[in-house]
């Protein structure tokens, strides 16, 4: 007669199971992501977002992670994408689409005389010799 599996490691293989289907580790693993992608330490997204570095981390390592609307969006902003790209399951890195929103999400943010400079700008870019 086989032996049967022990119950620790059939805990272990389900627990493993659920994280890689759960929506909020895929939300981990983005942030984590991208937060690599600029270089930064857990510190630094933590002080750009006015968060713990022990908050970031749960973020990205404990399922399921439980952040407030107001964190993903600080988290997304700092990290230049759109909080529905944060959220959304079915994308894997930030196209064009997220990029721009997120661009002129901070766009919105600036005084109107740096706003005028940015139009000034791309006026000087677009125009054509």
């Amino acid at each position: 007669m086989p032996a049967l599996p022990k119950v620790k490691d059939l805990l272990y293989h389900y627990s493993e199971h659920y994280q890689e289907d759960h929506v909020s580790t895929k939300l981990g693993n983005k942030i984590k992501e991208l937060r690599k992608n600029k270089e930064w330490t857990l510190d630094k997204l933590a002080a750009e977002t006015g968060s713990s570095k022990s908050y970031i981390w749960e973020l990205e390592n404990k399922n399921p992670p439980r952040p407030s609307a107001e964190k993903v969006g600080k988290i997304a902003k700092a990290l230049g994408v759109t909080t529905e790209f944060l959220l959304d399951t079915s994308n894997r890195s930030p196209n064009e689409e997220v990029l721009d929103a997120a661009f002129f999400r901070d766009y919105q943010d600036l005084d109107e005389s740096t706003k005028e400079k940015i139009r000034e700008l791309v006026k000087v870019w677009g125009t054509k010799e």
